[in-house]
């Protein structure tokens, strides 16, 4: 195995970047690509199953009304029960070799739901959501792990910037393009499926160009227990509490966001009166919002600021908006529901969407700086693990979020649950930073 070149090394990281734009560079541009293919096709595949399964397929053993449940939670269940061993597996093998392994399981993942999708075969579909999420709990651990080998100090802020700023942005276009080719009348699902395999496709080229790192642990034996490898990674995460705060934080973070993905739809339908249109448009605006607070924290790194100092201003931003979001919130008592060009006529839309927008900005300036602590005072030797760590907790919010939301609707209203929302963030964060001041402290520190 060859090793990168000076030009691709962590250490020439700043030069490398004053001389060319991150994009354009081996170590990250064809990383970069691999991990936004990925998380375009996951969601896109999983909304057009979605939109089978809720309108144009009917089983009896599955309501058109818990389709989206049920195929959520096959594709978080993978997170909880593998992401240890994916960890493992990551700091084991040299890890651009590892993304290849991946995105050409990928291929034939893909390959077997096209077949479903032509013939709406609903098991295989359903085996297919589940094997995608296999595939997404093992690419976790070495996304972010790839990171900080080939990035260091404002650099790694800047690449996790766009990482998590092409994610949300993938997310949405992956469920805009699902939704939009699911509903083209006689051949929707045969487009699904061939650009499906096509991403798929594209994802294990581009991966073919990520530069090779050093193997973190290539003498480490695995641990094929899903519940003693869960509560290793956990401890080690807990050694450090700095590492285990921040996981704890970008937990919150992706319950946060799921709350209010998962109440857009009755948001945009009970209270503003809006259709499905303008429940897209709300979610667009999230996403967007995610991801431009997101390179905007990677913009201010680079100008040499510490970023963490960024995570309180995020999530009072984060509280803020949401409050201010529970007064902006009308019913607007329309004798039918707006379609869209009706939503963005009344000047009132426009503030709620711009105090939605800077809602999602902060939570993009809370949570980049997180990742890049976590990377940074992890040992290279143990970072995957230590990410799966991460998305184990994340698929334990995730779910918590959902029952959670679920109980909240069937009691209150919406304006009520983004006000409890807006406050409980508020008490978390407090409570969790507060309870160790040398954590304060690390964020008024210099970044290394």
């Amino acid at each position: 195995m060859t090793n990168l070149s000076p030009h691709d090394t962590a250490k020439d990281g700043a030069a490398s970047d004053d001389a060319t734009h991150i994009m354009l560079q081996r170590r990250f541009a064809p990383y970069f690509w691999t991990q936004i293919s990925g998380a375009a096709n996951d969601n896109l595949f999983k909304f057009a199953v979605t939109i089978m399964l809720t309108y144009h397929v009917s089983v009896s053993w599955l309501p058109p009304e818990m389709a989206g449940v049920v195929i959520n939670g096959m594709f978080i269940i993978p997170f909880l029960l593998l992401s240890a061993v994916s960890g493992q597996m990551s700091d084991k093998f040299e890890k651009a070799r590892f993304m290849r392994w991946i995105k050409t399981a990928e291929i034939g993942i893909m390959g077997l739901a096209a077949f479903a999708l032509i013939y709406q075969q609903v098991y295989i579909l359903l085996l297919c959501v589940l094997l995608m999420g296999i595939h997404s709990t093992v690419f976790g651990p070495v996304k972010f792990a790839y990171l900080p080998q080939v990035f260091h100090g404002t650099t790694l802020v800047s690449s996790n910037g766009w990482v998590e700023m092409g994610t949300f942005v993938a997310i949405l276009l992956g469920n805009m393009a699902g939704g939009f080719l699911a509903g083209i009348e006689g051949f929707g699902y045969h487009y699904v499926a061939a650009i499906c395999v096509l991403i798929a496709v594209t994802g294990r080229l581009c991966s073919g160009l990520v530069p090779p790192t050093p193997m973190s642990s290539p003498d480490l034996k695995l641990d094929w227990n899903p519940i003693g490898g869960t509560i290793e990674n956990i401890k080690y995460a807990f050694h450090d509490r700095h590492v285990f705060k921040s996981i704890l934080l970008i937990s919150w973070m992706w319950f946060f966001g799921a709350v209010y993905l998962n109440i857009f739809p009755v948001f945009a339908k009970e209270i503003l009166r809006g259709d499905e249109q303008v429940a897209t448009l709300l979610l667009g605006v999230f996403s967007i919002g995610v991801g431009f607070g997101s390179v905007l924290c990677g913009w201010i790194g680079k100008k040499g600021l510490n970023v963490l100092k960024l995570v309180p201003v995020g999530a009072a931003g984060m509280t803020v908006f949401s409050i201010a979001l529970y007064f902006l919130a009308h019913d607007l008592n329309a004798t039918h529901l707006l379609a869209l060009h009706e939503f963005v006529r009344l000047p009132a839309n426009w503030l709620l969407l711009a105090g939605l927008f800077l809602l999602s900005m902060s939570a993009g300036l809370y949570s980049v700086p997180l990742y890049v602590l976590i990377q940074q005072k992890t040992p290279k030797t143990h970072s995957s693990r230590v990410i799966a760590a991460n998305n184990i907790m994340n698929a334990i919010f995730l779910v918590a979020s959902s029952v959670i939301t679920g109980l909240l609707i069937a009691f209150s209203t919406v304006p009520l649950i983004v006000l409890f929302l807006g406050i409980a963030n508020a008490i978390f964060v407090f409570v969790v930073m507060r309870s160790d001041h040398s954590y304060i402290t690390e964020m008024r520190e210099p970044m290394e």
